[in-house]
This record gives C-alpha cells, sequence and structure tokens, in this order.
C-alpha cells in the first residue's frame, strides 16, 4: 500500500517524524526566516535582495563549490575594503512569509491520488463480481472461483516485484522519451509511481474471493471432501492475517510485527494455496473420489496462477547476497554506505543485518552503471540505522536486484528539478549528477559537516554551481520558502517537471504549493 499526503501545518509536525539529519530544518526557530544574502550596489542606492536564480551561477552558501559569485559576508566590511560601495543591510531575523490558502480542490486531488484512485477502482471492480457471482449472474465464476482468487493475488506481487516494475519503467523511458507529449509522459509517470494502489487492491479483492469461495465449499460440504475444506480455511486463515498486517497502523507502529507476518505468514500462505490447488482440482465431487490422471490438474488455471506467483515472489530472493560494505560515519547523525559497483539513477536498494529479517530500503547514489562504487545514506531514526552508526558492519545482506523509485523515470524528461531535505539527497543525487539536465535543490543542516566528504566530493565533481542550490538552514536562520524557490528556479532552468524527496510536511507543502501554481510534481509516498 502506497501514499497518503496529510497536510500539516509548519508549526504543528512532530519532529518525531524526521531524522537527526533533518531537524535543524524544521526546528521551532523556523516561525523567523533569514535574509537572503546582501546585494552590493556602486551606486550608492538600495536594492531588494534576491536569491539571483539566473542561468549563469545562483548564490550559493554553505557547502556550494567553485561558485562564480563570490560568498558574502553577513557582517560589513570595514570603509577600507569597500569604500566605493553602499552594504544593504537587513535585519537577521523577519517574519515568515505568510502561506497562500490552498485551494479544498487541490487539497482533495491530492489527497485522492492515482494510488487511491487505482485501489478503489479495483476493490468496486471485484466488489462488483462478487455480487454478481452470489446472484448466479457470473458465469464464469461459478467454475472458476480459485482463478479469481489467485489472478488477484498475482496481480499483487506483480506491482511490488522489482523485476516487473523495471521492465515497466524500461518500457516507458525508451518507448516515450523520444517523441511522447509531456501530459503523457506524466500520465505514464503518475501510473507507475502508484502502482502501490493496485498492489494493496488486489491483494484486499483475493482476500474477499478467497472467503466467498471457501463459503462456497461449505455450502456443499456435503459433497466436498474434508481435506479440501481444512486445506481451503487454513489457506484463507494465512491469506487474511498477511494481508491485514500491511495496514498502516501495523506497518507504522510495529514494523517487525508486519514484516514477520507478511512475510513469512506470507509465505505460509504460499505454500498452502498449492496444496488448497492441487487438492481441489484432483477429487472429484461428482464421483466422490480422487482423480489419478495429470491432465485436470494441469488444465487448472489456478495452477498456472500458482505457478507465476512463486516465481515472482522467488526472484528477487534468489539475487540476495551477503556483500561487503565501508561504512564512513561523518557525523553521529548520519552514516554512508559504500558498495561495489555502479547503478542506474533512480534505483533503491534493500540491506540487513541478516539473510531475511528487517529489511530497510535506501536510496543509492552512484556516478553511472560504470563505476566502481555506489552509496547508501542512512539517517539516523530508529534502531537499525542508529546501530550503524553505534556498530558499523563489515557485510550485510541486500538483493542484487534494486527497485525501481519515482526518479528513476527522470530519463523521460528533458530538463527537470530535483529538490530534497536532509537524507533525502541519498535519493535524489544520482539524477543530478548522471544528467547534466537535472537541477538539483537541497535543504539540508550543515550538510558538509553532517553528510560528510564522500557526498560533497561527489556534488563538487559533477555538479556545476549553476545546476545547484544547496540551502544550509544551520547557516541561514531556516529553511527557504521551498515553494517561491521552486517557481523561480522552475522559469530559470527551463524545466518541465519537479521530484520531491522529503518528510511529510515538507512534501506537502511543496505538493500543495506546486499544484497551485501549475508546475508539475511528483511527492514522496506514504502508506495509508
Amino acid at each position: 500500500m502506497s501514499n497518503s499526503q496529510q497536510v500539516h501545518s509548519v508549526s504543528g509536525q512532530s519532529q518525531e517524524s524526521l531524522d537527526d539529519a533533518e531537524k535543524g530544518i524544521y526546528d521551532s526557530t523556523l516561525v523567523l526566516t533569514a535574509p537572503p544574502p546582501f546585494v552590493y550596489t556602486s551606486q550608492g542606492r538600495s536594492t531588494h535582495p534576491s536569491l539571483l536564480l539566473s542561468p549563469v551561477s545562483p548564490v550559493h552558501e554553505g557547502i556550494t563549490p567553485c561558485t562564480s559569485v563570490p560568498e558574502l559576508a553577513l557582517s560589513k566590511p570595514s570603509k577600507s575594503e569597500v569604500s566605493h560601495v553602499e552594504v544593504v543591510e537587513e535585519p537577521v531575523k523577519k517574519p515568515a512569509p505568510i502561506k497562500p490558502k490552498i485551494s479544498r480542490w487541490i487539497l482533495f486531488e491530492l489527497w485522492f491520488n492515482v494510488y487511491r484512485r487505482f485501489f478503489t477502482f479495483v476493490i468496486l471492480f471485484n466488489f462488483v463480481g462478487i455480487v454478481l457471482a452470489a446472484t448466479g449472474r457470473f458465469k464464469y465464476a461459478e467454475n472458476h472461483l480459485g482463478a479469481l482468487v489467485l489472478g488477484n493475488l498475482l496481480c499483487a506481487i506483480l506491482m511490488r516485484n522489482e523485476l516487473f516494475v523495471r521492465f515497466l519503467y524500461m518500457l516507458a523511458i525508451y518507448g516515450l522519451r523520444s517523441w511522447a507529449p509531456l501530459r503523457v509522459k506524466l500520465a505514464v509517470n503518475s501510473v507507475l509511481q502508484h502502482l502501490g494502489g493496485v498492489h494493496s487492491g488486489c491483494a484486499l479483492s483475493g482476500a474477499a474471493w478467497l472467503v466467498y469461495k471457501i463459503v462456497d465449499i461449505i455450502r456443499y460440504r456435503a459433497v466436498q471432501h474434508p481435506a479440501v475444506i481444512a486445506s481451503g480455511i487454513v489457506t484463507n486463515i494465512f491469506i487474511i492475517i498477511s494481508v491485514l498486517s500491511a495496514f498502516p497502523w501495523v506497518r507504522n507502529t510495529y514494523h517487525n510485527a508486519f514484516e514477520k507476518h507478511h512475510r513469512f505468514i506470507g509465505w505460509l500462505g504460499l505454500a498452502m494455496t498449492w496444496v488448497f490447488v492441487i487438492m481441489g482440482n484432483t477429487y472429484d465431487i461428482k464421483r466422490g473420489e480422487w482423480r489419478t490422471d495429470t491432465h485436470s490438474l494441469l488444465s487448472a488455471q489456478e495452477l498456472w496462477f500458482a505457478v507465476f506467483m512463486t516465481v515472482f515472489v522467488l526472484i528477487p530472493w534468489v539475487t540476495l547476497r551477503e556483500v561487503p560494505v565501508e561504512v564512513e560515519i561523518p557525523s553521529p547523525k548520519v552514516a554512508v554506505l559504500k558498495f561495489e559497483r555502479g547503478m542506474q539513477q533512480g534505483l533503491l536498494g534493500r540491506i540487513s543485518r541478516t539473510s531475511i529479517m528487517e529489511y530497510h530500503a535506501f536510496g543509492i547514489i552512484s556516478e553511472g552503471r560504470k563505476a566502481t562504487h555506489h552509496y547508501m545514506i542512512c539517517g539516523v531514526q530508529g534502531d537499525f540505522t542508529r546501530n550503524l552508526v553505534a556498530n558499523p558492519p563489515k557485510t550485510v545482506w541486500t538483493r542484487q536486484l534494486k527497485f525501481a523509485g519515482v526518479g528513476h523515470a527522470s530519463a523521460m524528461y528533458k530538463r527537470g528539478i530535483r529538490i530534497c531535505t536532509g537524507t533525502g539527497i541519498g535519493a535524489a543525487l544520482s539524477t543530478c549528477i548522471q544528467s547534466s539536465d537535472w537541477f538539483l535543490i537541497w535543504i539540508g543542516s550543515d550538510q558538509e559537516r553532517t553528510f560528510g566528504p564522500t557526498i560533497t566530493g561527489l556534488i563538487k565533481k559533477h555538479i556545476e554551481p549553476e545546476r545547484m542550490i544547496l540551502w544550509d538552514s544551520k547557516k541561514r536562520g531556516g529553511r527557504p520558502d521551498s515553494v517561491q524557490l521552486l517557481k523561480d528556479t522552475w522559469k530559470s532552468f527551463g524545466a518541465e517537471v519537479i521530484f520531491i524527496t522529503s518528510n511529510m510536511q515538507g512534501n506537502d507543502e511543496m505538493m500543495q504549493g506546486c499544484r497551485a501554481a501549475g508546475l508539475h510534481a511528483f511527492g514522496t509516498l506514504w502508506d495509508f
């Protein structure tokens, strides 16, 4: 399941939802915003400060390398130093800009996104099918209830399978980027990003069809073998537990419990599905005996659905490896993990200290496929990431088959903006490193000290000063007006699309502002 973009005010955001590397951006001082850099003039008159978002070179404070515009101190120079200029000063603190009121229609559109539309459509479509089957108006369901169950579950598995989703992204990127109009690319991008709605809807619908099938079997228990009924009930229990464990409250509150039940009970459910399919298709209810020929089993749709379900569940796990890792700890807030081999941009990887438990996903930073290494930035947030800093591992377990994030679709567009906050740089940086057509905006707190020389070195090496804005909220006294920053950059850079990687509050604020301004943006997704 994926993504509720809920609305929160800036002052109401709980710091518990932020990792340590982001807390400096949303602290209590944010009711005040620091001014932009001073503007010097030789005319002896006041000028309004600006961010100088021009194609030449924006003013970057903090860690921006090699900027063509000098970094200016906030203290007033001596007369001997600037006798021919006048310094225009502003107070260090000024009231934060008043946020524009967002219409209810925009808020509803962002809430009822493509994910929820997919989920609603799939649920209603299957609900109508169940009603028609119950009233005797769905002839296919009378003889193929098992196929309806397994067809939904197979579709749910495909929507979360790394190989299948990578294949869909490949078709979209290579099939659309050279000729398709922007609106087509945006529509396809939205579909790819929100495939989780199909996953959730099909999983819940499959469970519903399974309940219906078991009820139907029990109704005719006089002619059905008790072993078939028992296997169906056990399968039903396993599948329902696996589905319920993925509900947002369980996932967000008890992550380890979710992982155990969703994965291991799900695997038991798949095993029992095989038992149920084989027994159900080899017992002849008309004769009241077990069939000995294999033709009836091999010709059953349910068998082949079960085969493909098993194959797609196994594919990611057969690529599981224990790999060496180097851990750099630039600050107590962050661990930077270094792995061998290069990667495409826009991919994410799952890592764990054990082979089958407690996997966590992080964005991958790489200079390209031919690079010797790639990196993951792990911000301290929970026990797993905290332990990476306190007790750095020599090896970790990971699936060599990586999965595509929404940023992977950036290759479809001519020019775009990648904006991120804090550790979101881990998911955003590869796009801007590997393509000169993408502009990076990184809002963070003391980035160079927090994230260390490896990350800042990659930025200095691959991204020109005129193609990035690095906003140090610690030096500037707070975060910027991110929506205005995006508007200015959109116009000066000629962008087609914006990808946002931020926490929930920052994501909501930018998505609402972009939608109101008519900018095409894709934000971070959360489970609902």
